[in-house]
C-alpha cells in the first residue's frame, strides 16, 4: 500500500496544474491514501485523501463525465472522517455530495444502484446519531430500490440484500415491528446463500444472520434462534483466524451471544468463555485501534455481569478501570461519550451500593451530569439521562439528608415526565419516581402540597399499571402509603379506607413475585398493626407467601441471602404473634415456620427439590427434568438481572409455574414446594415436645408443639426489648470467660431466664404430662436464638435447673428437624461415634480439659456404642473432621466455636489447621449423620443483623442431616462438672433411647 501512494505521488507530480489528466490522478492518489487509512487508521492519510477528492471535484465541474465519481469519493471519504471523529458536518456533507451524485445517476445510469446503497448508507449513520425517523425511513425505500436493480445473477445482489436487511434490523430496534426483523432474517439468509462455502464474504453473512436472530430471541425468547446464532457466530470466527482483520469482530459478537445464553440457561461456562473472547477481542484492538474503546466497554459490561452474579469485587473494579480507560478515548465530540459516561456511573454506583465509599457516588453524579449535556432536548436518551441522575440525587439525599439534591432530582423527575406524555412506555416509572421524591419532601418538611400532588401521581401510575403488570404491586404500595401519610396528618377516615381497599388487591396476585409485592404486603401488615385493622392476619399471609413464591426463584448466593434477610427483618416473628391474638395458634407455628430460616429452607430445596416426593411414571420423570432444567435458567437469570420482572425472566416463570402446576396435579404431589401444613410439622414433636419461643415487637409468647395435640400457648412476661437486653448483656459475659467476676453475672441472667420464660414453659410442660427426664427441643425466635435457654434455672439447692429436669436439643425450624429424621438410616442398627477434640487450635487460647472430657465421654458410652473412636488434636484438622464424619454417624466435639456476627457463614469450630466453617460443613456429604453434641462455645450464635435465619453452626449441622444436635453455650474448660454432668447424660440417653 506504502508503494502504491507513492507510485501514485508520482505520477500525481508528472501532472501538473492544467493537465487533461490532473483529476484521474488526484482521484487515485486520494483512493490509495484511503484505502492506507481503512488499513492503518493513521489520521493524516484520510485528511489528505478528503483534500484531494475536492481538487478532483472542482476541476470536474457540472456537466464532466466525471463529476458524480469524484461526488461519490468526496462523500465516501467525509463519511469515513465522521465515523473516525464524529464531526457531524462532514456527515451532512457527505449526504448532499451524495445526494448531488444520484442526480447524476437516473434511472437506466450504469451506477445508479451504487448511489442509491452510498446515500442509504450515509443516511443510516445520520439516524444512528440523531434518531430521526425519516432518515431510516429514506435509507430503506433507497435499499429497496437499489435491490431492484441488482436482480438474481447481478454480482451485487448479496450485497444490497446484506445492506436492507441491515436497514430493516434498524428500524425494528427503534420501532419494534416484529415484520421488520423477520424480513430482516429471510435477507440475511438469501445472502448466505450467494456467499457459499469458501466464498471470500462468507464470513460476514454467517455473522449478520446471526445478530439478527439474535435480535429475534430477545424479543421473543425462541431457544432455537439463539442456539443458531452461537452456531452461525463459532462458523464465522473459524473463517477468520488469527490474522484475519475482522477476528476481533467475530470474538466480540460471540462473546456477546453467550452472555445472551448465560442469561437465559445459566451455565457458567458460557459467561466465562464470554470474558475470555472479550479479552482476546482487546488484545487485537491495541492503543490506536479504532474498536478499542468499544471492546473495553464490552468487556467491563460482562465483567459487572459476572460480579453481579457471584460478588468477586475484583471483577467489579477491572469493570470500572476499564470504563475509565473507554472514556480517555471517547473524548469531548465524540459520538459515544455520552454512552461511556453513562456506563462508568453505573458501575460506580454498583461499588457505592456495595462498599458505601461516598466518592463513588460523587462521582457517578458528576458523570451523569456530564452525559445529560451531552443529550440535549430531542436526543433520543435524555429522558433516560435525567431519570438516572435524578435516581442518583435521590440516593444521595437519603445518605446524607442535603435538601437540595431533592429539589433537584424532583425537578430533574418533572423533566423527564414531560418527555414521556401519554403513550410513552416508562411514563408510569416517571410517574412513580416523581411521586416517591415529592413523598420524601412532605415527609422532610411537611409541605401538604407535595403529598397531595405524589398521591394524584402515584394514581396516574397505577392506572398505567393494570391487573398483570409486574409493578402494579409498587402502585398499589405507594398510593396506599400516601394515603396513610395523608391520614395521619389529616385523619380523613376515606383515605385509611381507600389504603386498605388499595392493599387488600395484593392477594390476587399471581405474577412472578418480586421485592416490591413482598414490600407492598409488609407495608399493609404494618398499617394494619398501626390501626388496628381486621385484616393484619391476611396481610402477614400474603406476605409469607409473597416471600416463599420470591426465594423459590432465588439462587443461595451471598447478595441474595442479604436481600432475603431484609425482606425477613421480623415479618416471621410478627405474623407468629399476630396469629396468637387472634387465638389461631397452628396458624401462627405455620407462619413462623414459613418465614424463618429462609436461607436453610432455601438451601434444601435447590440441594434437593424432590426430597419428599416421588414422581410417578414416564410423565414425571418428563416434569422432573424439566423442572430442574427450568429452576437452573431462572435462577441464573435472576442473578444477572437489575430488575426481578425483566422480559426473559418473566416468560421463565411462565414456564416454570406451568410444571410446577402439573406436577401438584399428579397423585400425592399437590403440597410440591409449598410450605408445610401444621399437620406436616406437628411430626417434629414425634420423641419430644418443641417449644417455639417468640419475640415480637407486638409482645413475647411460646406455643408448645405436641404430637397428639394443638399447640399449647405460654404467655411469657416480657417485652421485645427485655430479651434484647438479656442477650446482649450474656454476650458480654461470654466475652469474659475466664474473669474472676463472669459466674456470678452467668448465673444472674440465667435466674432472669427461668423466671422470665423458662419457668412457665417447665410448668405447662409438666401440665401436659411431659416427665422429667423426657426430651425437648427448644425452636427460639429473633433475640431468643442468641440466650442459652437450656442452661436456665433458679441455682438454688431447693429448686431444680433446667437441664436437671429436661435434656433440651436446639431446633432452628420444625421443618429442619423433620427432615433430619427423615434422613436417618432405617437399616442401620450399628452405631459409630467419633470423639473429636482439639485443645491447641492454630488460633485462641489452649483448653486443657478436652482430653479428660472426651475420656469421660468414653467411659459413659463404650458399653454402649457398636464402636468408639477418638480424634484429638493434631489428628483434629479440618480435613480429618470432614473424613471422620464420612464413617461415623455420632459426634461428640469439643473445642473452641468461633461466632462471625458479621459474616456468619464464617463461623467455625477451631481446629489445628485453621477453622472448619459453616460454608464447609454445609458442602459436606456425610452418610446418615444421626446426632451431635457441640461441647464449644457459641454453636447457636448467629448473624448479628439476622437472628432469624438461624446461621450458626448447630443449625449448619443440623441441616447436614444430624437428627439431634445439642449445642453448648460455653467450651469444655469452663464449668467442667457441671458440663461434664449433663453432657454425658444427654448422649446415654440419647444412645439408649428405644
Amino acid at each position: 500500500m506504502a508503494d502504491d501512494v507513492g507510485r501514485r505521488r508520482a505520477a500525481l507530480k508528472r501532472c501538473p496544474l492544467g493537465h487533461c489528466l490532473r483529476s484521474g490522478f488526484l482521484n487515485n492518489l486520494a483512493n490509495s491514501l484511503l484505502g492506507r487509512f481503512r488499513q492503518r487508521s493513521v489520521p493524516s492519510d484520510l485528511d489528505e485523501s478528503i483534500e484531494l477528492d475536492r481538487a478532483a471535484l472542482l476541476l470536474r465541474p457540472p456537466g464532466h463525465s466525471d463529476r458524480s465519481q469524484s461526488l461519490n469519493n468526496l462523500a465516501a471519504s467525509l463519511r469515513d472522517r465522521f465515523r473516525q471523529r464524529g464531526v457531524l458536518a462532514d456527515l451532512d456533507e457527505s449526504i448532499e455530495l451524495h445526494r448531488a451524485a444520484l442526480l447524476l445517476r437516473p434511472p437506466g445510469h450504469s451506477d445508479r444502484s451504487v448511489s442509491l446503497n452510498n446515500l442509504a448508507a450515509s443516511l443510516g449513520d445520520r439516524f444512528r446519531q440523531r434518531g430521526v425517523p425519516s432518515d431510516l425511513d429514506e435509507s430503506i425505500e433507497l435499499l429497496r430500490a437499489a435491490l431492484l436493480l441488482r436482480p438474481p445473477g447481478h454480482s451485487d445482489r448479496s450485497l444490497s440484500l446484506n445492506n436492507l436487511a441491515a436497514s430493516l434490523r434498524d428500524r425494528f430496534r427503534q420501532r419494534g415491528v416484529p415484520s421488520d426483523l423477520d424480513e430482516s432474517i429471510e435477507l440475511h439468509r438469501a445472502a448466505l446463500l450467494l456467499h457459499p462455502p469458501g466464498h471470500s464474504d462468507r464470513s460476514v453473512s454467517l455473522n449478520n444472520l446471526a445478530a439478527s436472530l439474535g435480535d429475534r430471541f430477545r424479543q421473543r425468547g425462541v431457544s432455537s434462534d439463539l442456539d443458531e446464532s452461537i452456531e452461525l457466530l463459532r462458523a464465522a470466527l473459524l473463517l477468520r483466524p488469527p490474522g484475519h482483520s475482522d477476528r476481533s469482530l467475530s470474538l466480540n459478537n460471540l462473546a456477546a451471544i453467550l452472555r445472551d445464553r448465560f442469561r437465559q440457561r445459566g451455565v457458567p461456562s458460557d459467561l466465562d468463555e464470554s470474558i475470555e473472547l472479550l479479552r482476546a477481542a482487546l488484545l487485537l484492538r491495541p492503543p490506536g485501534h479504532s474498536d478499542r474503546s468499544l471492546s473495553l466497554n464490552n468487556l467491563a459490561a460482562i465483567l459487572r455481569d459476572r460480579f453481579r452474579q457471584r460478588g468477586v469485587p475484583s471483577d467489579l473494579d477491572e469493570s470500572i478501570e476499564l470504563l475509565r480507560a473507554a472514556l480517555l478515548l471517547r473524548p469531548p465530540g465524540h459520538s459515544d461519550r455520552s454512552v461511556s459516561l453513562s456506563n462508568l456511573s453505573a458501575s460506580l454506583g454498583d461499588r457505592f451500593r456495595q462498599r458505601g465509599v461516598p466518592s463513588d457516588l460523587d462521582e457517578s453524579i458528576e458523570l451523569l451530569r456530564a452525559a445529560l449535556l451531552l443529550r440535549p432536548p430531542g436526543h433520543s436518551d435524555r429522558s433516560m439521562s435525567l431519570n438516572n441522575l435524578a435516581a442518583s440525587l435521590g440516593d444521595r439525599f437519603r445518605q446524607r439528608g442535603v435538601p437540595s439534591d431533592l429539589d433537584e432530582s424532583i425537578e430533574l423527575d418533572r423533566a423527564a415526565l414531560l418527555l414521556r406524555p401519554p403513550g410513552h412506555s416508562d411514563r408510569s416509572m416517571s410517574l412513580n419516581n416523581l411521586a416517591v421524591s415529592l413523598r420524601d419532601r412532605f415527609r422532610q418538611r411537611g409541605v401538604s402540597s407535595d403529598l397531595d400532588e405524589s398521591i394524584e401521581l402515584d394514581r396516574a401510575a397505577l392506572l398505567l399499571r393494570p391487573p398483570g403488570h409486574s409493578d402494579r404491586s409498587q402502585s398499589l404500595n405507594n398510593l396506599a402509603n400516601g394515603l396513610r401519610d395523608r391520614f395521619r396528618q389529616r385523619a380523613v377516615s376515606s383515605d385509611l379506607d381507600e389504603t386498605f381497599s388499595l392493599f387488600l388487591q395484593l392477594p390476587s396476585i399471581s405474577y412472578a413475585v418480586s421485592r416490591a409485592d413482598l414490600t407492598a404486603a409488609k407495608s399493609w401488615a404494618a398499617a394494619a398493626e398501626e390501626t388496628n385493622h381486621s385484616s393484619a392476619l391476611l396481610a402477614y399471609q400474603t406476605a409469607l407467601k409473597f416471600l416463599d413464591q420470591h426465594v423459590t426463584l432465588l439462587s443461595s448466593s451471598s447478595r441474595h441471602f442479604d436481600v432475603l434477610r431484609m425482606a425477613t427483618a421480623s415479618l416471621a416473628v410478627d405474623a407468629f404473634s399476630c396469629s396468637v391474638r387472634h387465638g389461631a395458634p397452628t396458624t401462627a407455628v405455620e407462619l413462623v415456620e414459613q418465614g424463618r430460616a429462609v436461607f436453610w429452607s432455601q438451601l434444601a430445596r435447590l440441594s434437593s427439590p424432590f426430597d419428599g416426593f416421588s414422581l410417578p411414571g414416564d410423565t414425571g420423570g418428563v416434569l422432573a427434568e424439566g423442572f430442574e432444567q427450568l429452576s437452573f435458567s431462572l435462577r441464573s437469570a435472576f442473578d444477572q438481572s437489575t430488575e426481578d420482572q425483566s422480559p426473559q425472566i418473566r416468560q421463565l416463570v411462565i414456564q416454570w409455574n406451568g410444571v410446577v402446576s402439573r406436577i401438584r396435579m399428579l397423585p400425592d404431589s399437590s403440597r410440591f414446594l409449598l410450605p408445610p401444613l401444621f399437620s406436616n410439622l406437628q411430626k417434629a414433636a414425634e420423641e419430644g415436645p418443641v417449644i417455639i419461643v417468640n419475640a415480637s415487637q407486638y409482645g413475647c409468647d411460646a406455643l408448645i408443639v405436641l404430637i397428639d395435640q394443638n399447640p399449647v400457648h405460654v404467655s411469657i412476661g416480657i417485652t421485645r426489648a427485655q430479651v434484647s437486653e438479656l442477650s446482649s448483656d450474656f454476650h458480654s459475659v461470654a466475652e469474659q470467660f475466664g474473669s474472676s467476676d463472669h459466674q456470678n453475672k452467668l448465673v444472674g441472667i440465667l435466674r432472669k431466664l427461668w423466671h422470665h420464660i423458662v419457668d412457665p414453659v417447665v410448668q405447662a410442660l409438666r401440665k401436659s404430662n411431659v416427665r422429667p427426664g423426657s426430651r425437648i427441643w427448644w425452636c427460639p425466635t429473633a433475640e431468643f436464638t442468641l440466650l442459652p435457654l437450656h442452661a436456665a434455672g433458679p441455682y438454688e439447692r431447693e429448686r431444680d435447673n433446667l437441664s436437671e429436669i429436661y435434656i433440651s436439643s436446639y431446633t432452628p425450624t420444625l421443618a429442619t428437624l423433620v427432615r433430619a429424621r427423615q434422613r436417618v438410616s432405617r437399616y442401620a442398627s450399628t452405631q459409630y461415634f467419633v470423639g473429636i477434640g482439639q485443645g491447641k487450635p492454630d488460633r485462641g487460647k489452649e483448653l486443657r480439659c478436652v482430653a479428660p472430657e472426651l475420656a469421660a465421654i468414653a467411659q459413659h458410652l463404650v458399653p454402649i456404642v457398636t464402636s468408639f473412636t477418638s480424634l484429638e488434636d493434631s489428628d483434629a484438622t479440618v480435613q480429618g473432621v470432614l473424613d471422620a464424619l464420612t464413617h461415623n454417624q455420632w459426634l461428640h466435639l469439643a473445642c473452641h466455636g468461633t461466632p462471625n456476627r458479621q459474616r456468619p457463614f464464617e463461623s467455625s469450630f477451631a481446629m489445628r489447621d485453621g477453622p472448619l466453617m459453616i460454608k464447609d460443613i454445609i458442602r459436606s456429604n456425610w452418610q446418615h449423620p444421626e446426632f451431635a453434641f457441640l461441647s464449644a462455645c457459641h454453636t447457636t450464635v448467629g448473624g448479628e443483623t439476622s437472628p432469624d435465619e438461624s446461621i450458626h453452626l448447630a443449625a449448619a449441622m443440623q441441616f447436614s442431616g444430624f437428627r439431634s444436635v445439642i449445642g453448648s453455650m460455653w467450651s469444655v474448660d469452663d464449668e467442667v462438672a457441671r458440663q461434664g454432668d449433663w453432657t454425658a447424660r444427654g448422649l446415654r440417653w440419647h444412645c439408649t433411647r428405644p
